[in-house]
């Protein structure tokens, strides 16, 4: 609908209740509408789940049209992800959110800094979305409240071709709202309550959620020791739960993302279940580290399993814990993600220890071998060292190829000495082009980062108290933060007008007309900045 197509439906509205509405602008009303476009976080949901299916079909078909998100821990920061992302590149396709277990963990439960151990409130998870959310919808409202002002003083001014113009893009005004892929861990309990977060987290507006395939209660990290995984039929039961959430709330094309960490996990809680041989319960008991033991030699409270006639004992920790035999990793990994894609997900998830296309490609393609269209979200995790592991790939590579890396010490590469050197260089070539080449390579659908935003706000805080607290003093803050604010074009420099005081203004307007007490008038030190 066009602006003018709303205003007139806002004006029939309006005349049909009568005189007691005269005092009501449907000009106004229309403006409202247009800047509250998502009444409900369904509405989001199901608007989000049909771009990312769209930009699915797009990376079938041409994988370079790969997507990428940063993780945002707090509403303000994902909003200004998306307006840096407007400014910057006309348009959000292909650019995500994603909400990160780990930094809600981390920034905000109430017990305070968590490890990433779903020990936090589930319900911060829902909160977050929806907070995410509450700030894009703002963004839209503060930036289309920017073109009906200067559309206004295009019609004071009486350039009818200016206002065709604004007019025009009010018409074709692309959202900040992008889909959030959102972790909802290990579903936080057994399927019903993996049922129950999924809806809350759907009804606050995600499309995807992203859950792995360790135990709830000994959930870690994906970057931690000690992960424990559980059989594929107690994984499969939550996936069903979260399709179930989405069908019953009207999002029928909701993203389910299967994440594995067995590449990394080396224990199960327990033996699956099994019926037959070479059913899935018999494959996962198949990783188990066994011996074969003598009927005459059973002990008090061992545990047997028979396969093939032979009677074993599965390897058990202290813990209760049984472990799988060292190399399967590979192997489970692959079991893993056929049968999830096999079981209603629709993107995978491979935790890995380092940023190794081949490595993640040898994956893809024995997945591929039996899901053809295979695709994965990657986490390009701030746990790898980036720096060091792609300078000992080049360093490896050259080795292998025969040439002199006499110069190096490859347990070394982190130093600042090699910074300039040749192999330094092509290791940031390969860096750059990593996700481009893992999409092409090994069917990367969507790139992400989980927690740059933890990281960031750490590093610009520690530069300005290291300078604001020293020598420089205020200059700290002038220098290196206002100045260049204003110098990169930041929106937030005018920080009255980010939070929203001349959209109250015009809401003040609307209600009270000339008796409006406004906030922006010549007296706001905003307007400092007007020739900025």
């Amino acid at each position: 609908m066009t602006y003018h197509q709303t205003i007139d439906g806002a004006g029939r509205t309006i005349e049909s209740a009568g005189s007691s509405w005269e005092a009501i602008d449907a000009e106004q009303v229309a403006r409202m509408r247009l800047q509250n476009r998502f009444k409900t976080g369904l509405d989001i949901a199901r608007y989000t789940a049909g771009i990312m299916r769209r930009d699915m079909a797009a990376y079938d078909a041409d994988p370079s049209a790969y997507t990428q998100s940063l993780g945002a821990w707090h509403g303000f920061i994902g909003q200004q992800q998306l307006i840096s992302i407007k400014k910057h590149f006309g348009s959000t396709k292909g650019r995500y959110m994603y909400l990160s277990g780990w930094m809600v963990a981390a920034l905000r439960s109430e017990f305070g800094p968590l490890p990433d151990q779903s020990m936090h409130e589930k319900t911060s998870v829902p909160a977050l979305i929806g907070e995410l959310y509450t700030f894009l919808k703002q963004a839209d409202a503060r930036e289309l409240g920017g073109l009906f002002r200067t559309l206004d003083a295009a019609r004071e001014a009486g350039d009818e071709l200016e206002a065709k113009r604004l007019e025009s893009a009010i018409d074709g005004y692309e959202t900040h709202v992008v889909p959030i892929i959102a972790d909802i861990d290990a579903g936080f309990g057994n399927a019903e309550a993996t049922y129950l977060l999924a809806k809350k987290m759907i009804e606050a507006g995600a499309c995807a959620l992203q859950i792995e395939n360790q135990v709830s209660d000994e959930k870690q990290c994906g970057h931690q020791d000690g992960k424990v995984t559980v059989p594929h039929e107690d994984f499969l039961q939550k996936i069903r739960a979260i399709r179930y959430a989405f069908l019953e709330l009207g999002v029928d094309d909701g993203i389910i993302v299967a994440r594995t960490d067995s590449l990394g996990a080396g224990l199960t809680k327990q033996i699956a279940y099994t019926t037959e041989e070479g059913d899935l319960g018999d494959q996962y008991n198949s990783f188990l580290d066994c011996e074969e033991v003598d009927p005459a030699n059973i002990r008090n409270g061992d545990v047997f399993l028979s396969r093939e006639g032979k009677l074993l004992r599965p390897r058990r920790l202290p813990s209760n814990l049984y472990q799988f035999r060292p190399g399967t990793g590979v192997d489970r990994v692959v079991l893993d993600c056929i049968t999830s894609l096999q079981n209603g997900a629709d993107l995978l998830w491979i935790e890995t220890e380092k940023p190794h296309v081949e490595q993640i490609a040898e994956m893809v393609d024995r997945i591929r071998e039996t899901v053809p269209n295979a695709k994965l979200v990657y986490n390009n995790s701030p746990s790898f060292n980036w720096t060091l592991n792609f300078r000992q790939q080049v360093f490896d590579a050259w080795e292998a190829e025969g040439r002199d890396v006499g110069q190096y010490d490859r347990d070394r590469l982190m130093s600042v000495d090699y910074d300039e050197t040749e192999l330094a260089q092509e290791a940031e070539e390969k860096i750059r082009t990593f996700q481009a080449d893992a999409s092409r390579r090994a069917g990367i659908f969507h790139h992400l980062i989980t927690l740059p935003t933890y990281h960031t706000a750490a590093l610009s805080t520690d530069n300005l108290s290291k300078r604001y607290f020293g020598e420089e003093a205020m200059l700290g803050y002038v220098k290196q933060v206002q100045r260049e604010e204003i110098r990169q074009g930041i929106a937030c420099v005018k920080h009255q007008n980010m939070a929203g005081s001349d959209i109250g203004d015009d809401h003040k307007e609307a209600f009270a007309g000339e008796a409006a007490l406004k906030a922006g008038g010549k007296d706001n030190t905003m307007n400092q900045f007007e020739a900025a």
